[in-house]
């Protein structure tokens, strides 16, 4: 896989050819438009029920297909980490969370269409007391309330999730 900015043969701008940049950031040499490549930014929500269970969903899509993995998504320009989480369990399960409280953010890397895009997660953890989910399919292929000490942090689609665990487990002992 590439980076992202591997993948700028002409500059966005003029159209002129140009080589690779060799830094994560494309300055056109013939109009010198500049282009930063900077990571996108995510929320995931650790979210527990009032048994103490978490919610882990199974991804339905590339990457980490089929792994567990928690509610989250990409955030929208202007938008706060907190109300991005919201919205994402809102979209992917039809729930609602209180309580939000900030755990960490974590670098990660997400791999999709030979690109690797560099991300930075924040996480949070969060409560929901009504787990009757609605699932968007085309993101969730299932859903699990599971006990929090039965979950290896290996189970996790990606790195980052994998940290946010270890560390809120780290925090509750």
């Amino acid at each position: 896989c590439m980076k992202p900015f591997e993948a700028f043969n002409f500059c966005p701008s003029c159209g002129k050819s140009q080589p690779p940049p060799e830094i994560p950031c494309l300055i056109c040499a013939a109009c010198e438009f500049t282009y930063f490549f900077n990571p996108t930014i995510a929320a995931a929500g650790l979210i527990l029920n009032e048994d103490g269970n978490m919610l882990f969903i199974e991804r339905a899509k590339e990457p980490g297909k089929g792994k567990l993995a928690f509610v989250g998504g990409f955030m929208d320009a202007g938008e706060i980490a907190e109300e991005a989480l919201e919205r994402e369990i809102h979209e992917e399960v039809g729930l609602k969370v209180q309580n939000i409280q900030y755990v960490g953010n974590f670098p990660n890397s997400y791999h999709y269409k030979n690109i690797t895009y560099p991300v930075l997660d924040f996480f949070f953890t969060a409560t929901c007391t009504h787990t009757q989910a609605q699932l968007d399919l085309s993101e969730v292929a299932n859903l699990h309330w599971l006990n929090p000490n039965q979950i290896s942090g290996k189970e996790l689609a990606f790195e980052s999730m994998r940290r946010a665990f270890d560390k809120w487990k780290s925090g509750r002992s």
